[in-house]
């Protein structure tokens, strides 16, 4: 329903209106004092992973992080203290003056500590934004390509593209301009859908100064490939002579990861022969790539058929390649075997990483070996390599899927005491899972231990509780968050605003959601300044 058509049914119908332990060790009773619901109609994400979920991109997120300066432990620890503090007070009162909630907080603001701060907030570019604007006023300030690639990446997911832009030219302006800076305007752009805007910011590099390369036309067809556009990065990839650039073996890997995500084995196996074709051999990365691709159209017998193919061509498998195969056959309860990878991948001399740790974790979940999975993380921390909040986040999702919720709550309530701070992730798993448990109370107890250590939840996180209370018939704490998501420059999923739209008109609420409907409005037509 439009703006002006809800203005219209308005006027027309106006009415005024402490917890238990577990360790990993050795298993405990379970305690009594929470008591929760069987978790009813439970979705399949929370145990569905898929095989490379355990494991590394082949072709990693490099645009994702952000590289600042080294600092020793006693500087760092420092840093990490100022930041959770500043966090904390930002999170507290995010609709009051920044400024002045920050001004109390003396710290010495570093580039590392904006850098740090923009990155906890990246889901919130509003306050983002304001928290730079205050941070440029404080002595010891200074600019950086990092802080501000930090900056629009949190702009870029409220889709708030014409400050972006604007600071693009305060960028150019300071000579901090890098590519880094398009590569991941074109990734916002393509996970808001607006595909023709991804590839113009490519275009835009020169105009900026910075003459593009194939590295950099390699990063675009990926950013497409991984936001679910691979028929337009193999569109661009067939009209590469006319940009003058000749494909090399990523270019032609990233297509073949692409549309091995899509399951398109066809189109794959395409991309395949191209690339045999104009002289390339395939290396470990690519018998990875159609490993993984296999694996995830659950061909488990042509992944292990493509393993030993590898070795009779004197390719030697990688880590990564033994996670994906672990993490595959572990999912498919194929537990033997995915054992059998683990255990050969540490004799041939390969150390254990945590993405592999993690695999084995999931493989043993998936067949719920919850004691056998509980003795790898406590391996994973004598050996130094975890847990790591992803580990927990593994763990959670199986127990919950199996609806050994209190089991669930209690290794969640573990996870500080281990040495593993729960992250937005986590907290979205267990909000998720009382949600749906209908302890919607739990929910919003979780949410605010999250929001005091300092983390921001997302838009998914809020359309998750914010169902949950209009199906609970808690209008106002419903109406509550809304404007806390509004407030945060965060624009709600259509079909979440419209539930609860639907929810408070049968209440009667027309009041209510004009008001609503009148700030969505306003966050959707508003570019921020600054």
């Amino acid at each position: 329903m439009g703006l002006a058509r809800l203005l219209k049914l308005s006027l027309k119908t106006w009415r005024i209106p402490n917890p238990s332990t577990i360790s990993f060790g050795l298993r405990r009773p379970v305690a009594d004092f929470v008591r929760l619901e069987s978790i009813k109609n439970e979705s399949e994400n929370f145990g569905g992973f898929s095989p490379s979920s355990f494991c590394r991109s082949i072709h990693g997120g490099s645009i994702r992080s952000h590289a600042y300066p080294k600092t020793n432990d006693a500087a760092g620890h420092h840093i990490a203290q100022d930041t959770e503090r500043l966090c904390k007070l930002l999170c507290a009162q995010p609709n009051s003056s920044i400024e002045s909630s920050l001004n109390g907080a003396s710290v010495d603001v570093s580039p590392t500590l904006v850098l740090e701060v923009l990155k906890k907030l990246s889901n919130s570019g509003v306050i983002a934004l304001s928290f730079f604007r205050w941070a440029e006023k404080q002595k010891g300030f200074k600019y950086s390509a990092e802080g501000y690639n930090a900056l629009i990446e949190a702009l870029g997911k409220i889709k708030q593209f014409k400050m972006v832009w604007n600071l693009v030219n305060d960028m150019k302006s300071k000579g901090l301009l890098n590519r880094e800076t398009f590569a991941l305007i074109s990734r916002r752009y393509a996970r808001a859908r607006k595909v023709k805007e991804a590839v113009e910011t490519f275009e835009k590099m020169e105009k900026f100064g910075l003459q593009p390369a194939l590295p950099d036309f390699n990063r675009l067809l990926d950013t497409l490939s991984k936001s679910g556009h691979v028929e337009k990065a193999q569109e661009l990839f067939d009209k590469m002579e006319k940009r003058k650039f000749t494909p090399d073996i990523k270019s032609y890997t990233i297509l073949m990861e692409g549309w091995g995500q899509e399951q398109n084995l066809l189109r794959l196996d395409e991309v395949y022969r191209e690339m045999k074709d104009e002289g390339f051999e395939p290396d470990a990365v690519t018998y990875g790539i159609l490993i993984n691709a296999n694996c995830k159209a659950r061909r488990y017998d042509a992944a292990i058929e493509l393993f030993h193919n590898m070795e009779a061509n004197k390719c030697n498998p990688t880590p990564h390649i033994y996670c994906i195969l672990i993490g595959g056959l572990g999912s498919e309860r194929r537990l033997t075997e995915a054992l059998d990878f683990f255990e050969r991948s540490k004799a041939i001399g390969f150390v254990p990483e945590a993405p592999t740790y993690n695999a084995v974790v999931g493989s043993y979940c998936q067949s719920m070996r919850m004691h056998d999975a509980y003795r790898i993380v406590d391996e994973m921390r004598k050996v130094g390599v975890g847990p790591q909040t992803r580990t927990y986040d593994i763990i959670l999702n199986h127990l919950i899927k199996a609806r050994r919720t209190k089991e669930a709550y209690r290794v969640f309530q573990r996870m500080s005491g281990e040495g593993c701070e729960p992250t937005l992730s986590t907290y979205e798993i267990v909000v998720r899972m009382f949600c749906n448990g209908e302890r919607v109370d739990m929910a919003m107890r979780v949410w605010d231990e999250m929001k005091a250590k300092g983390i921001l939840p997302g838009m998914h996180m809020f359309s998750t509780l914010i169902n949950s209370l209009s199906r609970e018939n808690k209008f106002d704490e419903a109406c509550q968050y809304f404007q806390e998501m509004l407030d945060m420059g965060i624009r709600p999923p259509a079909a979440m605003f419209s539930n609860l739209k639907r929810t408070l008109l049968d209440e009667g609420k027309q009041d209510m959601v004009l008001i609503l409907a009148q700030k969505l409005e306003k966050i959707r037509t508003t570019q921020l300044i600054g």
